[in-house]
């Protein structure tokens, strides 16, 4: 079970992946971007890119898992001098606030070299322009209650709680009518006062959270 408090509430994460290229003295630089839900995935993610780029000569690559409590990233030059890949490419991502996100910036070298502050900037280029391309969607964490209630309540429920985000997800009926809900945590005090006066006091969500997951909105371009 996920507890809010140790998660952030929300927050965006690719949702797709987008790979560019960018010429810079004669070296190709192809940044790769995609979400990576653990360490696992980043590494696997970036095997996948090594194999797509067999002949590249460096393959630095950044990683930022998530946010709360203590978040997880990782770099490498991959051969590059130390500083001027990974690490650069850490912050290109830090600073856009993404999470589950991972980034493999590919180098064909040209023949000439760049210089410390030129790596930096080439690869943290990179990947600021694949980022440009990088679908996203928000992450809202939602907190689940069941309900009953009488038959009389049912189309005034259905009616009034998508207008607050909320999410049903399973309907079923006995002597009673019953909803299993998905509430924004956002939403969560407005959705169970609004519970609490339609059902003349008898149903307050507050008290009957069953737990909570993330669900997954795609941004508009």
């Amino acid at each position: 079970m996920i507890s809010p408090l140790a998660q952030d509430l929300r927050y965006l994460v690719p949702n797709g992946t987008a790979e560019t290229e960018i010429i810079v003295k004669g070296s190709a630089f192809v940044g790769t971007v995609g979400r990576a839900k653990s360490v696992k995935e980043a590494r696997a993610f970036v095997e996948t890119v090594r194999q797509a780029h067999p002949d590249a000569n460096h393959y630095a690559w950044a990683y930022h898992i998530n946010g709360l409590p203590q978040p997880e990233i990782g770099s490498s030059d991959d051969g590059e001098p130390g500083g001027t890949a990974g690490r650069p490419m850490l912050a290109v991502l830090e600073g856009r606030n993404l999470r589950e996100v991972v980034a493999v910036g590919t180098r064909y070298f040209g023949g000439t070299q760049l210089g410390m502050g030129g790596l930096v900037r080439a690869y943290s280029r990179c990947v600021r322009a694949a980022l440009e391309e990088l679908p996203v969607a928000e992450l809202v964490y939602h907190q689940r209650a069941s309900i009953s209630f009488d038959y009389s309540l049912y189309d005034s429920l259905i009616y009034l709680l998508p207008q607050y985000e909320v999410l049903i997800e399973e309907h079923s009926f006995d002597e009673h009518a019953h909803l299993t809900l998905s509430v924004p945590f956002h939403q969560g005090v407005t959705v169970s006062d609004l519970v609490r006066k339609l059902t003349n006091g008898e149903t307050v969500l507050t008290t009957i959270w069953q737990g909570g997951h993330y669900v997954k909105y795609p941004m508009q371009e």
